[in-house]
């Protein structure tokens, strides 16, 4: 079992194109044995205290291999709209167990 939590920045007025990007790949996520355990939508009022920012989103995702995983991030659908991921994210914060 794989599972990554990511932190997902989103560029400011780009939200829409990410929510594009976001409703073209999870749908694919369970096609590789795949399971979306959390999307959890953020705000800055909501955090309490840190060093970091609130993110725009945490996705929690597990698969059931490291080769799933890899096929997922190879999917012909997700690779051909890597693009809108690219002009919406700021920046994400990946931990993989």
């Amino acid at each position: 079992m794989v599972t990554i939590t990511q932190f997902v920045y989103v560029t400011p007025g780009k939200e829409e194109i990410f929510q594009q990007f976001e409703s073209l790949v999870l749908p694919l996520i369970p096609q590789y044995n795949g399971k979306l355990l959390l999307r959890l939508r953020t705000s800055p009022e909501q955090l309490i205290q840190g060093e970091l920012e609130a993110p725009y989103e945490v996705h929690l995702v597990s698969f059931e291999s490291e080769a799933d995983l890899a096929a997922y991030m190879s999917d012909q659908t997700r690779e051909q709209n890597l693009y809108l991921k690219e002009e919406s994210i700021l920046k994400v914060m990946t931990v993989k167990q």
